[in-house]
Parts: C-alpha cells; structure tokens; sequence
C-alpha cells in the first residue's frame, strides 16, 4: 500500500498493524449479563451471537445488514439471492433480534430500493412500522438503460405504541431565502453571524447526509460505512443519554463510535476482525474527538452550512 497523502484520514490498517485494536474486542461464547457486553465490540456471527447477548437489554436497535446485492466484505463474499431467500434471511436474524429488545423500544433497518421491499413488508409481520425514510446518498454509478441509484431507506419500527422519539433532538437547520417580519422582527428565524436561519422539523426524506470521504476523520476503507451524522439522528431521536444501542451488523463501528459521541452505551457484534479493529480504532479517537460532522449547536444544518459558515464568519471577524 502507497504511502497516504497528508490530509488522508482514511482508517485503512491491516489486521497485524491493528492487533493492539482487535485484543479490545471480546468473543461471546455463552449466554452473557448486560455487564459483559456492554460498550464492546463483539467478534463472531450474529446470528450465533444474538442468541447469548441477554434479552430485553436494548433501547434502540440499527441494523445495516448486508443488501441483496454482490458484494464483497475483505474477501468474503456476500451473494444475492431470489426474494424469497433474502426474506427468510431476513426473518432469520430479525426473529434472533427481537427477544433483546425492550417493550419499548424502536428499530431501524437501512437497505436500497430492492431490498426495502423485502424489509418494510416483513416488519409488519412482527412491529408497528411508522416510517419509511429516504436518505440521499450523493453519489451512485451511472447505468446508460436505467436511472442511477442515489437513494437508500431506513425503516423505522417500534416494539409497542410507548416508545422514545425526541424531536426537538433533531431539528433541521435551514437558511432562510425569503425572511418574513412581524412588527419589524423576524418571524420564525433568526438573524446569527452565521446568516440567517430557522429550526425545522424534520422530514422523512434526507438531503444533507455526506458520505464519508477521504479527508474526514470517520472514514475507513470499508465498502459500505454508514455517515455518523445519518445514525446520530436516529440515536437523538429514539434514544436517550444512558440508553443502549444495539447494532447486529457493526461494520466498521458507525453506530458504536457515533452512540459514545452521543452519551449512550453500544453493543455491536462484527464477524470480520478486521472491521471490528477499524470499530475500536474510531471509539479511541472518540475519546478526544467527539464531534459530528454536520451536527453542531444542537441542530442539524444542511450540506455545506454550519461548519463552513462559522469559518467564514471567522475570517471575516465575525
């Protein structure tokens, strides 16, 4: 591997050069207590894995599992299937899932188009679904005989009808392009050094989630990462400081280092230990950066505000 430029932030070690990182995590190979495995990134299958982790444990679940789609995970190859063999797989690790989580708790599963077919049917056999969101991705690879896909879901469920959603946790932060005044003052906004602006409720469609890159402190080499910002908005909203984030399919550990930020407790279970070393490697850095890009002030401003705004107010001497 060349040698990275300057400004490359890009978590990409190997498994020898990540060892100190990979001899945090834990395996799990009897039924465990909450004390255990909490705030650990657990190492195996979890579909084997879920069955020891203890019940009625979880707060908030994210699962990002693998889309019906070709992909290769360091080496290993996930292959699609026919529907209904993704759909049994599906009902397989959801069924394992489900005893963990609390009366009242909430879930969210990300997929793209095909797969959301799948999920979002499925989970009404078992959950009350309540929404279906829709991310934009930035970018996606051009088809010449179909339109490029750059657009993925996330299915919001809830065990019960008692469950956590903090809206005032997720307000959106937008420029105001016609300001309107009541008795001389604004209406509904307010004038910053920053520019003018206004809190909105969010919606369910997305438009202001980057896709980590090669310059941002939360990047790694793994194939399909997860934005923190996209799961600090679920954590905000149906969690709070305190709770229990489970994720069953951890990846390079978006959902762990983003629930420490956000002062809750994680459990993720990861099969590849490469990934999980990369999971351990972003929870130290979190220890003295706990920052979210795109998330500051308590709000969520839109793409290419906030953080640039604040800049140039600075060198304005704003």
């Amino acid at each position: 591997m060349g040698e990275k430029a300057a400004r490359n932030k890009t978590i990409d070690f190997s498994l020898e050069e990540g060892r100190k990182y990979l001899e945090k995590c834990i395996r799990v190979d009897e039924k465990s207590g909450a004390d255990e495995v909490l705030d650990r990134i657990i190492i195996g299958d979890s579909l084997k894995v879920m069955e020891l982790l203890p019940e009625k444990s979880v707060d908030l679940m994210i699962a990002d599992p693998p889309y019906n789609i070709e992909k290769s995970f360091n080496g290993h190859k996930f292959h699609a299937g026919s529907r209904d063999k993704y759909r049994e797989y599906t009902r397989v690790w959801l069924e394992k899932a489900l005893p963990l989580l609390k009366d009242d708790a909430s879930i969210y599963v990300c997929c793209d188009w095909k797969s959301s077919l799948v999920i979002g049917d499925l989970l009404h056999d078992y959950l009350k679904v309540r929404n279906r969101i829709t991310w934009q991705r930035e970018k996606g690879r051009g088809a010449k005989t179909n339109w490029k896909n750059g657009m993925e879901d996330i299915w919001f469920a809830t065990v019960g009808n008692r469950y956590t959603f903090n809206l005032e946790n997720v307000m959106i932060r937008k420029r105001v392009i016609a300001p309107y005044t009541s008795a001389g003052k604004p209406k509904d906004w307010e004038d910053t050094a920053d520019g003018r602006f206004r809190n909105t409720c969010p919606s369910n469609f997305w438009d202001d989630i980057s896709i980590p890159y090669w310059s941002m402190s939360e990047n790694t080499a793994h194939p399909t990462q997860k934005p923190e910002k996209l799961y600090a908005k679920l954590i905000l909203a149906s969690s709070d400081e305190g709770d229990t984030v489970f994720d069953p399919f951890g990846g390079s550990g978006t959902a762990a280092v983003t629930a420490k930020k956000l002062d809750r407790h994680y459990i993720s279970i990861e099969k590849e230990e490469l990934y999980c070393a990369w999971a351990e490697k972003r929870l130290e850095n979190a220890d003295s950066d706990s920052s979210i890009q795109g998330y500051n002030d308590g709000v969520f401003w839109e793409r290419n505000t906030g953080d640039a705004q604040r800049k140039k107010a600075r060198e304005a001497g704003g």
